[in-house]
């Protein structure tokens, strides 16, 4: 069984500059869980001192719908 938390929205750039920094402090300091905001709930996990980072990119060109760009980080470690 896996628990799923999820949550879209927009952001200002300054916003999400901030909350990604919220989310690389937790991981910097050191303790053995960290808690992660996720819409309007806090998760809180437990990283070990290795974490797997995966970062794609996507750059996308249509005629019709513009250009659109993507960027996905995933983090996954087992507790």
């Amino acid at each position: 069984m896996a628990d799923r938390t999820q949550s879209t929205r927009t952001m200002e750039r300054s916003e999400l500059a901030t909350y990604l920094a919220s989310l690389a402090e937790e991981f910097d300091r050191g303790g053995e869980e960290i808690e992660v905001a996720v819409g309007n709930k806090t998760v809180t996990l437990s990283p070990p001192e290795t974490v797997e980072c995966d970062v794609e990119i996507v750059e996308r060109s249509s005629v019709l719908r513009g250009n659109r760009e993507t960027v996905e980080i995933e983090l996954s470690w087992k507790p």
